[in-house]
């Protein structure tokens, strides 16, 4: 049995899941990756050589033909990263009924079903990491955003479920929760506001950054199993909690 590690992030896109797929191609593993459009992953891709893969999280029969396909193609996952989330903003008297079925869908019950076949998997094995990516509405709801809210609320709901039910079958569930902004590159605009306010430090460190956010997922996955960490809070050293 090979000793490379192979790892499959679940929503991916151009922020937090490439420096994800940076991190874990420099750790020497094999890397999958999985967005219902998968034209905007050329790029990571042609930059770290992981394989895409076309899935609608929220769909249970392509999530069972992802797992398989990236069993067929790389092995079974050793860490599963889920990091897709749907809004669904506005006064609770006008949101769209659908549209909030939809939030919570991609927001929770995909969630769930990555987390699934994740399980499975690692079972037969006996190992693994299951990691989900939760924000500040994990834990807090608020004005306007009750889609949000109960979808991130779910997927929180979840993770720790899982983690008091996997923990002694020597599979790590984690929830990140993300408590602001995330850089999205030095095109952002957020990014260029003045400097000229004698605060350039807040300006500058007001948004986190996706890379120091994938650091803190590879730790957390080769913590030693005597001293699990369930549940991470990060934030800018300006954000208020």
């Amino acid at each position: 049995m090979s000793d490379t590690e192979i790892a499959l992030v679940v929503g991916a896109g151009p922020g937090l899941s490439a420096s994800l797929t940076r991190i874990f191609t420099k750790e020497g593993m094999k890397v999958a990756i999985a967005a219902r459009d998968t034209e905007k992953l050329s790029d990571i891709c042609k930059e770290t050589g992981c394989l895409s893969y076309s899935c609608d999280a929220a769909d249970g029969d392509q999530v069972d033909g992802l797992f398989n396909n990236v069993v067929k193609d790389l092995g079974i996952p050793n860490i599963v990263i889920y990091n897709a989330a749907a809004r669904a903003g506005g006064p609770l008297e006008e949101l769209d009924r659908e549209a909030v079925k939809n939030a919570i869908m991609v927001s929770c019950y995909a969630g769930f079903l990555i987390g699934q076949n994740a399980t499975k998997l690692m079972i037969k094995r006996g190992s693994g990491s299951i990691f989900f990516t939760g924000a500040s509405a994990s834990t807090k709801g608020y004005v306007n955003s009750a889609a949000f809210a109960m979808g991130k609320f779910g997927l929180r709901g979840l993770a720790q479920s899982m983690a008091r039910e996997l923990s002694p079958k020597n599979i790590h569930v984690g929830h990140f929760i993300i408590d602001g902004g995330i850089r999205k590159g030095p095109d952002d605009p957020r990014e260029k506001r003045s400097l000229s306010d004698g605060h350039s430090g807040e300006a500058l460190d007001s948004l986190l950054s996706p890379d120091d956010i994938a650091s803190t997922y590879l730790n957390v996955h080769r913590q030693n199993r005597t001293a699990w960490t369930w549940e991470v809070e990060l934030r800018p050293w300006v954000e208020k909690f």
